[in-house]
């Protein structure tokens, strides 16, 4: 039981670590569009970015891809960048189908490269365990956990914001994205891999 605990922290603490906010400012941009309207679409979010890193993590974890951390550590920001960018473009306007299909796969694809990013802590913490399903669905489980809180915190200020201080929607979607494309682009310059 402890061990279980050990690694649901772990997932739990990956995400709410405020030295690496990486993870939240991808979720930031990822829930600021939408209310507790919209709770099911956004648990799928959730779920889909959750099933993308677990996924790169295990692929990581069993040596079946490799990846440069210089190029990851790269990439992470670049994939908050094009979220925010994203909002930006389409803030304010009604989400069509084919817009939702390829939210939900770059939802994926960005949870992948997430996970890459984590992969080289996860393999030293689990070293000396000998398979490495249970804790990694233990370690989701713990991301998944402090992913919803994050969203839930997102949503409660985004209806305060709204409600209380009459910020449209649209306005602000594109202050906050706005202030996260200022807080990526030094992390971009920073992890620059020319």
């Amino acid at each position: 039981m402890s061990e279980f605990w050990l690694y649901v922290k772990l997932g739990l603490y990956h995400v709410l670590d405020w030295q690496a906010y990486d993870h939240i400012l991808f979720l930031i941009i990822l829930t600021i569009a939408y209310t507790f309207d919209n709770w099911k679409r956004i648990l799928l979010l959730v779920t889909l970015f959750t099933l993308g890193h677990t996924t790169s993590l295990f692929l990581a974890a069993y040596d079946v891809v490799s990846v440069n951390s210089k190029l990851v550590e790269f990439l992470i920001p670049l994939t908050i960048l094009a979220a925010a960018i994203f909002n930006v473009f389409t803030a304010g306007k009604a989400a069509g189908k084919n817009k939702i299909g390829v939210l939900y796969a770059t939802t994926i694809f960005f949870g992948l490269i997430h996970g890459l990013g984590f992969s080289s802590f996860f393999n030293a913490v689990s070293s000396n365990v000998s398979s490495k399903i249970l804790p990694l669905i233990e370690f989701a489980l713990g991301i998944e956990l402090a992913q919803l809180t994050v969203v839930v915190i997102v949503l409660i200020i985004s209806f305060v914001i709204q409600t209380i201080f009459r910020f449209s929607k649209r306005d602000w979607v594109l202050v906050v994205s706005s202030i996260v494309i200022g807080m990526v682009i030094p992390m971009l310059i920073s992890n620059k891999i020319w």
